[in-house]
Order: C-alpha cells, then structure tokens, then sequence
C-alpha cells in the first residue's frame, strides 16, 4: 500500500539576511492511511515547517511530498490551495473562527469554497456539528461558546470536506486539563472511524493518546515510536 504522505530526503531553507538558516536537513517520513500521529520536538527542532510542509502552507527547498500520491512540491499556489481545501483539515490552537458566523455557518464555509450547494452546505455541517456533539449549539456564535466547544466547531469545519488528513496542531493548547481531555478523546473518535490524523504537540500527555510518535530534532527525525495502547 502506497502510504497517503511520503516525505524523501526534504530540506527547507531559509535565507536570513546573509545566513542560510536549515529548517529541515533531508528529512524523510512515511504516515500511511488511518494512521494516528503525534509530531514532537523542542523549538527549531523543525516541526512547525514540516507541519506547514504538510498541510501545503508551505513547499520544500529540495526532495519531495507525495500527498495521496501527488507530487505536492511541483503545484502552483492555486493548485495548493485546492488540495488544501479538499484533502486536509486543519484545527488550530487560536480555533479561527469567524466572530460574526454562528457555529454553522463556521462550520460551511469550506464547503462555499468548494462551490457546494447551500442545501447540502447545511445538511452536511449540521451532520458534523451533531458528530462532535454540539448539535443543541448550531446557531450559536464564537462569544456564546466555550473554549471546549469552540474546538468543536473547528474540529467539525476541518472534517466537513471529508479531507484524506486531519492536521491539528497544538489543539489543546489553550485549553483547561479536562476539556482536553475531552476533545483528545474526540480525536480518538475521528481516528477511529477511519480518519488521517496528525497532532502536533509538544505535551507528552497528549502525544499518549496517539498510537505513533515522531520526535524531531535538528531538521530530521531523531525517534519514531509506535505504542498500541492508547490512553484512558
């Protein structure tokens, strides 16, 4: 099986000033479909630019990203940011929610870029706002809500074009010890319907809810750990 993300031998330089500044040094990784993951390492260990690298915010230098085997690295900007759109979901830490939207309308506004119809935009956002638990909140907005139930919503924005990979990158972050566990627990969910997820993380609690971690350091990956159990 060919993996959904293959990563060969990806540098990533800067250009800081007269300095060349190495993000990643020929870093290579393979995440096949279904996988559950959890990206770690210390500041400038390069997770930040791999996850950009991955989520098609960003391209390498050199070497290649096949995305569902799509050579990523070779498409213009339009191009990206369709695969963006249709292939991976993005959760945040700061949620990106529109202010003035309600939960639903947060929700459908992937799929207005998708040219889909405002009927099946309604019925699909509501279907996903009812699978992260918040169907009693569809029309409420951001200021109406907790921070628990704002990750909600961006948890369901990320997952309503059906994306081939979820990408979260530090979802818990501001969030109080119980609500993450609570929305790690509905990661847990997402996964196990079938879903790509990747988290990036630099909180070992939360990197225990995955069933694979990838640590980071210096631009390549320094440890690559698979652990069956996941956390309680």
């Amino acid at each position: 099986m060919s993996a959904l993300i293959r990563v060969l031998d990806v540098w990533k330089t800067y250009q800081v000033g007269e300095q060349q500044v190495h993000a990643l040094r020929g870093l290579s990784l393979d995440i096949e479909k279904g996988e559950y993951t959890a990206l770690m390492g210390p500041s400038g260990s390069g997770k930040s630019t791999l996850m950009n690298m991955l989520g098609c915010l960003d391209t390498p230098t050199s070497g290649q990203y096949h995305l569902a085997g799509e050579d990523v690295g070779q498409l213009d900007d339009d191009a990206l940011a369709d695969i963006r759109n249709r292939r991976i979901g993005f959760v945040f830490q700061t949620f990106n929610l529109m202010p003035r939207y309600t939960a639903l309308e947060n929700v459908a506004l992937p799929m207005v870029y998708a040219g889909v119809s405002k009927a099946e935009r309604v019925q699909r956002a509501t279907e996903v706002l009812k699978q992260v638990g918040l169907a009693d909140r569809m029309d409420h907005r951001p200021n109406e809500l907790s921070g628990g139930q704002r990750q909600r919503v961006a948890v369901a924005r990320a997952l309503v074009n059906r994306p081939d990979l979820l990408l979260a990158d530090e979802p818990t972050g501001n969030l109080d010890t119980k609500t993450s566990i609570e929305i790690m627990a509905l990661f847990e969910e997402i996964h196990a319907a079938g879903n790509t997820v990747i988290i990036v993380t630099h909180e070992e609690d939360i990197a225990a809810h995955t069933k694979r971690v990838v640590r980071l350091r210096d631009g390549v990956v320094a440890k690559d750990e698979q652990h069956d159990v996941v956390k309680a």
